[in-house]
């Protein structure tokens, strides 16, 4: 059987790590509710702006261009840098602009791509850039195309579980924080991984595991199981 176009519009893409990621990139509707719902936050902004800084006087235009300045150029780097690529536009509209490899955006690629929204503007009502768009298989408009970013759907959170008959297991004196946290994203995980697997990844885990094989991989479920109270598989 000859593979055919793919049956949606998906893409796979591996960051660095060697971490398969699939993306789904948003089309024109989407981005432009959510480009639409950012503007009117600031214009909200800018009203309040306007109002506070006007019974200033003169220091009060000096202080309402530095405003204006941040709503226009700042407003969308500084949420999609610090924000996990979320303007709250996009996060309303479960959006969020990534690297072209799937890591998250920086601050070089976020003003990139905004600076050159002037353009994507042209002629009027953001012509050029729904038109590349449209044109281009990723839905990028040009500002995206220049920065190496695209803006995707965030994926649904999963609801993971342990896997079921797990007894629990007292955890080891001392165990930080960040190995708990280990531990449960490991037994959330073994479902999708195989026993050699599970074996592989107790083996890392030295003395927790107390063996790198399948007795080490079910004692670290059962030390998850007793962290979380999560037994037999449930919520």
């Amino acid at each position: 059987m000859t593979a055919g176009a793919p049956l949606d519009s998906r893409i796979g893409v591996e960051t660095p790590e060697g971490v398969a990621l699939y993306l789904e990139p948003a089309g024109v509707v989407p981005r432009g509710l959510a480009w639409l719902i950012d503007l009117a936050i600031r214009l909200s902004a800018y009203m309040v702006f306007a109002m506070v800084f006007a019974a200033l006087g003169a220091a009060g235009i000096g202080l309402f261009l530095l405003a204006l300045f941040a709503l226009l150029w700042l407003y969308p780097v500084l949420f999609e840098v610090l924000w996990n690529g979320q303007t709250p536009g996009k996060r309303m509209m479960g959006l969020r602009v990534v690297a072209a490899d799937g890591v998250p955006v920086g601050w070089v690629a976020s003003a990139a791509r905004n600076l050159l929204r002037t353009v994507d503007m042209l002629p009027l009502f953001y012509g050029a850039g729904v038109v590349t768009s449209l044109i281009d298989g990723r839905c990028r408009r040009l500002g995206d195309l220049a920065a190496g970013t695209l803006v995707v759907h965030v994926p649904p959170q999963r609801q993971r579980r342990l896997p079921a008959g797990i007894d629990p297991v007292a955890a080891p004196p001392g165990l930080l924080q960040a190995d708990r946290e280990a531990l449960v994203d490991f037994a959330e995980r073994a479902a999708e991984l195989g026993p050699q697997r599970q074996a592989e990844l107790a083996g890392t885990a030295g003395a927790v595991a107390g063996s790198a094989d399948e007795a080490g991989a079910r004692r670290l479920l059962g030390i998850a199981a007793g962290l979380t109270g999560r037994y037999g598989g449930g919520a």
